[in-house]
């Protein structure tokens, strides 16, 4: 027998959390005669004091009934019972309580049907925490899987026997580790022992691209990573981790670096591929010291077929590659002026202050005294911000001529002969940013036309 929590068990800031929108919605399916529940992901992250990102209601009504309730819909997933309902600023999901068969080809059932009872629809859910049901008006909250115990203990479990749910939908099992990363919960240990890793065979590349991407941008990636390591699912979907995995310590940085560097997309998935290549690069020397030369172009050749396999955009790729390829560029303090220019212009502006970030965290995630790095890193960060802030010509676009110019004066034609003219005039414009002027710049053309020294005229 499910349990019924009623006012006393809901905490009132929870109903008072509730957009408007959303309970003209219930109340109107209410007064039509029909039943009406918030549930959900909402209704979750209400409970944990987190801001909705979605509504979804449930309800006996069948789709074209709330077609009838309601004058604007949007039949969204009709076959499925979904039907989307204008509320506001949002959209609220009114899905029919159903019952399903079988996931044949796990991912969706292989038949549904409505259902009237709220209990019903509940038990097909994929997690206890996502399995409750709160109607806002009577205060009444259904939980018939303990979701409630388990949001208090922080822990994740599955709805029922966890092998059927996750041969359902095999997802499930990222899922399970997603939200242990993003909410900073436990998994249920026979809920874990459920993984079956060769299930993921069947899922596509851009639904795991996703639930990676949310376990490695939560807030406590750790948690999700090493579920993926300890359970085998890691090495299913990038058998290119299978030398890392072997080598804990190098698994162990990767992940505290990820949780080390800033919650961005582009930083996190650098910072979990920054050294994929040091298995393979490991060499030792006569006295028995251990070096990884040429990691990083190792690991960035390995980091391309994953990312490529994972379907990411050509975007990312180029700029997360980026990031792994350069991770261990030169950060001397004492680099002079040109020199840094230079690397400025050779990296970019945004790559390079993902750089001193993904370095950062890398130095952070040694958990050894790392004193000396940190101080160079930090006066090297200094010099960084002050070249931005006072200096302009940065990159070769940043000049104050343009290749239009170098054909112009030098009469030459489109070719990489323009393109060398203007790194010689990007490197001595580096030497001495006052030179940046069209005047100084064309009178530099000008004397080469003439066949003159590649200097100051």
């Amino acid at each position: 027998m499910f349990k019924v929590f009623r006012q006393n068990r809901v905490n009132t800031v929870v109903l008072e959390r509730i957009p408007k929108e959303v309970l003209v919605v219930i109340k109107e399916l209410k007064t039509r005669g029909y039943q009406a529940y918030l549930v959900g992901g909402a209704l979750r992250d209400l409970f944990l004091r987190r801001a909705p990102g979605d509504w979804d209601v449930a309800t006996d009504a069948v789709p074209s009934q709330v077609e009838g309730i309601f004058p604007q819909t949007v039949a969204v997933g009709k076959r499925f019972g979904t039907i989307q309902v204008p509320a506001g600023d949002f959209m609220v999901d009114v899905t029919t309580f159903r019952r399903e068969g079988a996931y044949s080809d796990g991912r969706r059932p292989d038949w549904v049907e409505f259902a009237r009872s709220p209990v019903a629809d509940l038990s097909r859910r994929d997690f206890t925490v996502n399995a409750l049901a709160l109607d806002p008006l009577t205060k009444e909250l259904l939980d018939p899987f303990g979701g409630r115990r388990d949001l208090k203990k922080k822990i994740m479990r599955t709805v029922g026997e966890p092998r059927r749910r996750f041969a359902e939908d095999a997802l499930r099992m990222l899922r399970f580790y997603r939200f242990q990363s993003v909410l900073a919960f436990k998994g249920d240990p026979e809920t874990e022992r459920g993984i079956k890793p060769s299930l993921l065979a069947g899922v596509s590349a851009e639904r795991i691209r996703d639930e990676l991407t949310g376990i490695l941008t939560g807030v406590a990636p750790g948690k999700g990573l090493r579920g993926l390591v300890k359970t085998g699912l890691l090495a299913v979907i990038a058998p290119e981790y299978e030398p890392v995995i072997k080598s804990p310590e190098i698994m162990e940085h990767l992940i505290a670096t990820v949780e080390a560097v800033k919650p961005c997309l582009h930083l996190r998935w650098a910072a979990f591929l920054h050294d994929l290549g040091k298995p393979v690069s490991r060499t030792e020397d006569r006295e028995g010291r251990i070096h990884y030369f040429g990691h990083e172009q190792a690991g960035e050749k390995l980091a391309a077929g994953i990312l490529e396999r994972l379907r990411f955009p050509r975007a990312i790729q180029k700029r997360v590659l980026t990031l792994v390829r350069r991770h261990m560029f030169l950060c001397d303090s004492a680099m002079t002026d040109a020199t840094l220019r230079r690397l400025a212009a050779r990296v970019g502006r945004d790559i390079l202050f993902d750089l001193l970030e993904l370095r950062r965290a890398d130095i952070v995630a040694t958990g050894r005294n790392y004193y000396r790095a940190w101080e160079n890193l930090s006066r090297f960060s200094a010099r960084v911000q002050a070249l931005y802030r006072e200096e302009k010509a940065l990159t070769p676009a940043e000049m104050a001529v343009s290749g239009h110019d170098v054909m112009e004066i030098l009469n030459l034609a489109p070719g990489p002969q323009v393109g060398r003219i203007l790194a010689e005039l990007f490197h001595w414009v580096t030497e001495d940013p006052e030179r940046n002027t069209r005047k100084e710049l064309l009178q530099y053309l000008k004397s080469k036309k003439k066949g003159g020294p590649s200097k100051s005229p």
